[in-house]
């Protein structure tokens, strides 16, 4: 306990443990708008199309901190998301060919610029490989206040537009048929979904990005019905697996925050997709064990033959 006490004191793991909480709330929370899309796939390539941007904010900027990075890695991922969409609008490909082409184009510039930059020795440079595979220990005061207003302002639009969303998730042909602007709003939830994937590169990175996306949205569509349900508690569970994460993290030397956050809400996962009521596997063999303990059991006739079936029109007697 007196461990756990000396660890809260630091100011490096309040600021590791408040950031993972944040980013798991807000990843979880439009996370599932990705997954009731059937677009997992899109975070993934969002985040690795975020790795150019990144390197040319730090080539303008020269510097390393979240609040430059990130327009940069905003334009890049939105210019990704936009090339999956002309390529699905304007090509006989499906999504998920669309989204394997932008994510290998733009990770590979991302890769080649990352690799000019430190070729180069400038100044700060040796810290963008960090988001590659996250670097928690260098979350400043800074960057947690950008994640908070920009988590803030993006709960908000999906308050603001929650109706619209929900409609766009589940039906995108009865909203065409309200005249809903779906394109638009299909772009905007892109859009936010995008901006989650940016602000997690510094703690998780490129690479792991993606399942504290998805996954606390996959853990929570087993234990609800609803949208809204959904939505609440994935960003409970994206925020819960942050905060442990960041505790276990700081309890050993040399374990990385993001690899255990991940870890942690994969476990999770697996833990509802065994256990939820109704959906989870073994109570689903449960409930078939105790239905079919339920049914009558029919006596087989003495010659082990099945019954003939009555002739119509005929009686028994």
């Amino acid at each position: 306990m007196s461990l756990l006490f000396d660890l809260l004191a630091s100011q490096i793991v309040q600021r590791v443990l408040l950031g993972a909480a944040l980013l798991g709330a807000i990843s979880g929370i439009l996370g599932s708008f990705a997954v009731l899309r059937q677009q997992s796939l899109l975070g993934d390539t969002l985040s690795h199309a975020a790795l150019p941007g990144v390197c040319i904010g730090f080539l303008i900027t020269g510097e390393r901190q979240l609040s430059v990075l990130l327009p940069g890695a905003l334009f890049t991922g939105a210019l990704a998301a936009m090339t999956v969409m002309l390529i699905i609008k304007r090509t006989r490909l499906k999504t998920d060919a669309a989204l394997g082409i932008a994510l290998s184009v733009y990770f590979a510039i991302g890769t080649v610029l990352l690799t000019l930059i430190q070729s180069k020795g400038a100044s700060g440079s040796a810290g963008l490989s960090s988001f590659l595979f996250g670097q928690a220990a260098a979350i400043s005061a800074e960057d947690i206040q950008v994640m908070a207003i920009t988590g803030a302002i993006v709960i908000s639009l999906v308050v603001i537009l929650w109706k619209e969303f929900k409609l766009v998730s589940f039906d995108p042909d009865s909203a065409r048929v309200l005249g809903l602007p779906v394109v638009a709003l299909e772009l905007t939830l892109t859009m936010i979904v995008a901006i989650a994937v940016v602000i997690g590169l510094q703690l998780v990175g490129v690479v792991l990005m993606v399942a504290l996306l998805i996954a606390p949205a996959a853990a929570a569509r087993q234990w609800t019905k609803s949208l809204s349900g959904m939505v609440l508690l994935s960003g409970l569970l994206g925020a819960t697996a942050g905060a442990g994460g960041a505790l276990i993290s700081a309890t050993g030397r040399g374990l990385a925050t993001g690899p255990i956050v991940v870890l942690l809400i994969t476990g999770i996962v697996l833990f509802s997709i065994l256990l939820a009521p109704q959906r989870g596997i073994i109570w689903q063999k449960l409930a078939r064990h105790r239905l079919n303990k339920k049914r009558p059991i029919t006596a087989a006739p003495a010659s082990g033959r099945r019954p003939k079936p009555p002739i119509r029109g005929l009686k028994h007697g």
